[in-house]
């Protein structure tokens, strides 16, 4: 028996934050549009962010908050679909937010609005998802591209690739979307993992046990620096202010933490003229928690009343504090990684609609390009703002 095949203007592969803009906004232009995913509901990821509360923007959102081997890449797609753009859609469905700290906007509800106003802008006759089967090939021949999945089979002039990265492969993850980008002939960007936890080994190792401390800090790495909280864990070091700078740490390089950055350098030296009794580790431990102080005074191996110590001696005190440099050893991998960092080459694409410039009618979309936000926001926006872009002119 011969197989159906069955012909749309486009055919969308990830029923993901990308995936979902491109297909409402290309749907509501009149284009018939197949959207498929291999899990068994859309929206998985958006489902589990912002704690189940969906970060799905930021205020702030700006191309110098994103990653990508061209810094210039993201500037197009952004400027036409902005944060208040999305905002707007969201006010428009009646879903109630709110802002949190550094421009982050979450649902006062459940991320599962987001989903559900994402599906409702998504005209039922013009676009069809297709949950729960995976895609075993994918061609392109004579102008069209052809894709078979779950025994069916159906064309299109265009095909978006927007399976996103390998963060999070318990969701079902993979890197799948590189091994199709290559297969018709477009770059890839190493990927590795961002927004993600670092660990320590060695002689630093002893700070996992402060697993569950919390301090704010300010936390770089080279010329890079974020000002929010860093937690320990039995692994090693997590939380905002770690997640953003994970992003940009390589291999073999430090990062330093001023853990009071509140505090001028001479800060000690005042104490001591203010206080000359008062025990190093308690005018520490006035800022700081009583195990992360015991820790550090533990490592600075020095103790006694401030009014015994020398100016020398607290000044360098108060220097090692505020740039404290710890060495990871690495990250705890993709499986606890936000987002992937690197992926389908923007050289490849055009920055106003995400086409391949060697492929005509392919076009890659959000997470799967070389294309990485800050923590809290920015990279649903990219997805929101990629995905506009290419259904423009799908």
């Amino acid at each position: 028996m011969t197989k159906s095949i069955t012909h749309y203007d486009a055919i969308i592969l990830g029923a993901g934050g990308a995936g979902l803009m491109c297909a409402a906004i290309a749907g509501q232009r009149g284009r018939k549009i197949l959207l498929l995913d291999h899990a068994d509901a859309p929206g998985k990821k958006i489902l589990i962010s912002g704690g189940g509360r969906c970060n799905f923007t930021n205020v702030h959102t700006a191309p110098d908050r994103y990653l990508s081997q061209n810094r210039h890449f993201a500037k197009s797609a952004l400027a036409r679909y902005k944060a208040a753009d999305f905002i707007a859609l969201v006010d428009r469905h009646h879903i109630e937010w709110h802002e949190k700290t550094l421009g982050q906007l979450f649902c006062d509800g459940s991320a599962k609005q987001i989903v559900s106003m994402l599906m409702d802008e998504c005209p039922a006759e013009n676009v069809t998802l297709s949950l729960g089967k995976s895609v075993t090939a994918v061609h392109q021949i004579g102008g069209q591209y052809t894709v078979e999945y779950g025994g069916n089979t159906a064309t299109a002039p265009s095909l978006v690739i927007a399976t996103g990265g390998p963060s999070i492969p318990k969701m079902g993850a993979s890197g799948f979307a590189y091994d199709l980008a290559r297969q018709f002939g477009l770059k890839v960007v190493e990927p590795r993992p961002a927004l993600v936890p670092l660990t320590l080994g060695g002689e630093e190792a002893l700070f996992r046990e402060l697993s569950g401390v919390s301090a704010p800090v300010i936390a770089r790495c080279g010329k890079t620096e974020f000002r929010e909280a860093a937690l320990f864990t039995h692994k090693g070091l997590s939380g905002p202010a770690i997640l953003q700078i994970s992003s940009y740490w390589k291999h073999g390089e430090p990062v330093s933490i001023n853990f009071l950055p509140d505090l001028g350098p001479d800060w000690l030296c005042q104490s001591k003229q203010q206080m000359p009794r008062l025990l190093l580790k308690k005018a520490i431990g006035v800022h700081l928690a009583d195990r992360l102080t015991d820790t550090l005074i533990d490592r600075i191996a020095l103790s006694g009343d401030l009014g015994n110590l020398a100016d020398k001696k607290l000044e360098e005190t108060a220097r090692r504090l505020a740039n404290w440099r710890f060495m990871p050893n690495g990250t705890e991998g993709f499986a606890k990684a936000e987002v992937t960092a690197g992926g389908i080459s923007t050289a490849e694409l055009s920055s106003k609609n995400m086409e391949a410039r060697q492929m005509p009618g392919l076009y890659a979309i959000g997470e799967a390009v070389d294309v990485t936000g800050w923590l809290g926001g920015y990279n649903f926006q990219w997805a929101w703002a990629s995905g506009w872009a290419a259904a423009q002119t799908l």
